[in-house]
């Protein structure tokens, strides 16, 4: 029977427990993000639809096909673990589509909607980034080679697709945001103008009225002044004569 010093074998067992820790939440880990990557494939289609850009609407049909490939590395990750896949609730990837969920239905279509659906897309990404990035880091740990190299592919296809939406954001679609919201205040000036204007025109017109019928009012007061002082002049002659008299 082999016999092993006191420490060294608490060394071993703790060493084993640590293990046996480690492995675990590797697959619990695993579960979850296989929950979330199926998610993601049902949100996907419906965030491509309400794109309006060309650009990024082709991003996400092709994030969603990688999405399904790595939905199969992660079954193919659980096999190498002897493991049977399946699936624990991702609440973080819950979370973060239902606000995209929410923002698609208060925003219209157009850039800024573009604009919030590039928001989301990249916390989801940034979500997986950091997830792949932890079990490959604890299968590498592990030992679990072929597993951290299926999961270094995914991570590496995450930071493509993180930086890609970061380009149509910065080079299309975030311009065009401002440039949407640049064009609404100059349409909301130019009414401003013609509005002042259409008053303006309309109490100048009022003050043109109203200044005719002043002088037409004083016109006839002047033309009753006048005939009255001409009266009062032929009645005058008549009076000196009859003093005279």
């Amino acid at each position: 029977m082999l016999s092993l010093p006191g420490d060294t074998f608490r060394e071993g067992v703790n060493h084993m427990a640590a293990r046996e820790s480690l492995d675990d939440l590797l697959r619990q880990e695993l579960r979850d993000l296989l929950d979330g990557e199926t998610q993601i494939t049902k949100a996907l289609p419906r965030m491509a639809k309400a794109a309006e850009s060309g650009p990024l609407r082709s991003a996400m049909e092709q994030h969603l096909r990688e999405t399904e490939g790595q939905i199969e590395r992660l079954n193919e990750a659980f096999e190498l673990l002897d493991e049977s896949p399946r699936r624990k609730t991702c609440h973080g990837i819950k979370g973060l589509i239902d606000e995209a969920k929410e923002m698609m239905s208060e925003l219209n279509r157009g850039s800024v909607l573009d604009a919030a659906l590039i928001a989301s897309a990249q916390k989801v990404e940034h979500y997986e980034i950091a997830a792949y990035g932890t079990v490959r880091t604890y299968a590498t740990m592990l030992g679990h080679r072929n597993v951290a190299t299926l999961f270094e592919a995914t991570l590496r296809e995450e930071k493509a697709t993180d930086q890609k939406l970061t380009g149509i954001a910065e080079g299309l679609v975030n311009p065009d945001a401002v440039e949407g919201e640049t064009s609404e205040e100059s349409d909301r000036e130019g009414l401003q103008v013609r509005v002042a204007r259409t008053v303006g025109t309309a109490a100048g017109r009022a003050a043109a009225l109203a200044r005719q019928a002043a002088n037409s009012i004083g016109g006839r007061g002047s033309r009753k002044q006048a005939s009255g002082a001409s009266r009062k002049a032929r009645k005058s002659p008549s009076r000196r004569a009859s003093r005279k008299k």
